[in-house]
């Protein structure tokens, strides 16, 4: 589900003063005879007599909307809540989306990838455990065979959902590393 962040913003916002002030200004050409066939054409600033305008700040506060599966450099657009300009429409506040990273899972796309460390005797005879997911859910993982280090375990629909089609879901792919023992086994486990 979608999450959203409030942000609070200073925003300018022209308003009406009293007094006029000149606006609409342009170049244009004048040609002044000078004498019998002789013209001299300068170029002038015409303006315009517009009301006056102050910029006043406003406290502002806007609700961004961050949807599932957004990525990272994605752009969160306000139109018109940018900077003002007097003589004109005001700019678009932009908001870019950073992802930080995570000190569990490293995302790749929609995928999830992860690391889980088993002991030595359950990469040789298999286990079964829960891990847990970004938010709190638990993924049960099993195997009851040996397994290499390195070797990954794919969990289909448990990677992030898709931000264009919230219905589809990326992997999650989990690494083990198998530790290993510190000392020297003894009799009884080597038996074992």
């Amino acid at each position: 589900s979608s999450s959203s962040m409030q942000v609070v913003r200073n925003k300018p916002v022209a308003r009406q003063a009293p007094g006029k002030r000149k606006c609409n200004c342009r170049q244009e050409m004048r040609t002044t005879q000078l004498g019998p066939g002789r013209f001299q054409m300068t170029q002038e600033v015409v303006c315009d007599e517009c009301p006056n305008v102050k910029l006043v700040n406003e406290e502002r506060t806007l609700e961004v909307e961050i949807e599932p599966g957004v990525r990272d450099g994605m752009e969160y657009p306000f139109i018109g809540e940018g900077e003002p300009h007097v003589d004109g429409e005001p700019g678009d506040l932009r908001f870019r989306i950073k992802v930080l990273k995570h000190p569990v899972f490293e995302r790749r796309g929609d995928d999830l990838y992860t690391n889980v460390t088993i002991s030595l005797v359950e990469a040789l005879t298999g286990f079964e455990m829960d891990i847990a997911h970004l938010d709190g859910h638990k993924v049960h993982i099993a195997r009851d065979k040996i397994t290499k280090p390195g070797a990954k375990l794919w969990k289909k629909g448990e990677g992030l959902p898709n931000f264009d089609n919230n219905n589809i879901k990326g992997s999650l792919i989990i690494t083990f590393d198998v530790e290993f023992p510190r000392e020297q086994l003894t009799g009884e486990q080597r038996e074992g």
